[in-house]
């Protein structure tokens, strides 16, 4: 059976109740005053692993790294890694 949390709306005490789900809209006393309690709802922490979720099957792929390029000089490039003709770089002067 689910358990379900209550606070009461006069002082405050907070408490939990084990009980059907067809009881789950029934109204609460507080066990400390007898005043009426207000059900409290909580997130769920809930993790979506393996497919057929929009977060594992339909997400951005990661982007696959780019060899190095070689901007020795001697190789023909400059030594910015740009190509040997760019304008006011100082290696292609």
């Amino acid at each position: 059976m689910p358990s379900y949390d209550f606070r009461c709306t006069s002082c405050d005490h907070r408490f939990e109740i084990v009980r059907p789900v067809s009881r789950a809209a029934d109204a609460e006393c507080c066990p400390e005053c007898e005043a009426d309690a207000k059900r409290v709802f909580s997130p769920v922490g809930v993790v979506f692993k393996g497919s057929g979720f929009h977060n594992t099957d339909y997400r951005a792929k990661p982007a696959e790294t780019a060899p190095a390029k070689d901007s020795s000089p001697a190789a023909g490039g400059s030594a910015c890694g740009s190509a040997p003709s760019c304008s006011g770089c100082p290696a292609a002067e």
